[in-house]
């Protein structure tokens, strides 16, 4: 009961966690409800910082280890199993204690409004990509007479999620599809096949619901003057640049880019060049001209993203730089 004081109770919140099947740590949940024409969206994400604290046994481990490293048929967690799937996972059915970003997302997908505060939730159900997409292209399936109770929050996380898809194209964000791959293993390890993994609208929606905290995260610690880790992503180089250029001209693109590129100037060739037969290998280029994102003390903007202010916040069960933005902004609150 020590736990709860101080925390804002969410528990009656339908808050659900959408996730792959494989997936055992659950570090964020989300609800959206329509407030007249804007909506509500509120990510909740394990409260790892209340447990991890700084400079004891299990926070210099995880320091050292400064990320969970993922293997096709083992996980190595930068946390003891007991807090990544146990105690920190959001896992359905019982009690958690989170960090809460709670949003006001306008129609037009802008972030009017959002707080941040510690809660405790209890979640409402653990969906998978494949059973959300399957419930948003058909609301009478089989799937959504499953899960009656929950298939109105999911059209309202649909809503919010076209709503910031639209401002992520006012934006000009770059939005590649390219394929990631999944490793199929036998019982003794082998590797059996390499088969694509599919991205449907509900891995979509969960990312832009990420990225619009982790954005309000940025912001709150740089109107506070806190100092903390920010993702920081640079615009290409002059000489990453003059080779894309090069590249364009041979394989018959008539586009390009200018000196100081925008994110917009590579969506449009994306865009342009995505019925090509080399689509795949055109967007690799694209990608490829593009500076790494880093983790930086000073913010720099995410050039991507086209974001002038970006951090991570959503994953502190599996990226240390996440446990410090929470740390961070509860010293803010």
């Amino acid at each position: 009961k020590s736990d709860l004081k101080g925390r804002v109770d969410l528990r009656d919140l339908p808050l659900v966690t959408i996730d792959g099947e494989t997936a055992r740590d659950f570090d964020d949940a989300v609800f959206a409800e329509k407030i007249g024409r804007n909506y509500r969206l509120v990510v909740a994400i394990a409260d790892v910082s209340h447990y991890v604290r700084p400079d004891d046994a299990i926070d210099t481990d995880a320091q050292e280890r400064s990320t969970s490293v993922y293997f096709p048929r083992r996980v190595i967690p930068m946390l003891p199993e007991k807090l990544s799937n146990g105690l920190c996972s959001l896992n359905p059915d019982v009690d958690r204690l989170c960090m809460v970003c709670d949003m006001l997302v306008t129609a037009k997908g802008e972030v009017h409004a959002y707080q941040f505060y510690p809660g405790v939730m209890y979640s409402h159900a653990r969906f998978t990509y494949t059973e959300v997409a399957a419930i948003l292209s058909n609301t009478r399936g089989p799937e959504a007479t499953q899960r009656k109770a929950r298939v109105p929050d999911l059209l309202n996380l649909h809503g919010v999620f076209r709503a910031l898809l639209e401002a992520r194209n006012t934006r000009g964000a770059v939005d590649f599809d390219t394929v990631e791959t999944q490793i199929v293993c036998d019982e003794n390890g082998r590797i059996e096949k390499i088969v694509p993994r599919t991205r449907n609208d509900a891995h979509r929606l969960i990312e832009e619901c990420m990225l619009a905290a982790n954005v309000c995260a940025a912001d709150f610690i740089e109107q506070n003057g806190h100092t903390a880790l920010f993702r920081v992503h640079d615009k290409p180089s002059a000489e990453k640049i003059d080779l894309l250029r090069g590249y364009l001209r041979a394989v018959g693109v008539n586009l390009s880019v200018s000196d100081t590129p925008s994110p917009a100037e590579f969506q449009a060739i994306a865009d342009a060049t995505k019925d090509r037969p080399d689509a795949q290998q055109i967007h690799t280029m694209l990608l490829r001209t593009m500076m790494q994102a880093m983790y930086m003390p000073d913010n720099g903007g995410h050039f991507g993203l086209a974001f002038s202010a970006y951090t991570h916040f959503t994953s502190p069960i599996r990226r240390y730089p996440d446990l410090l933005v929470h740390r961070v902004i509860k010293s803010i609150l």
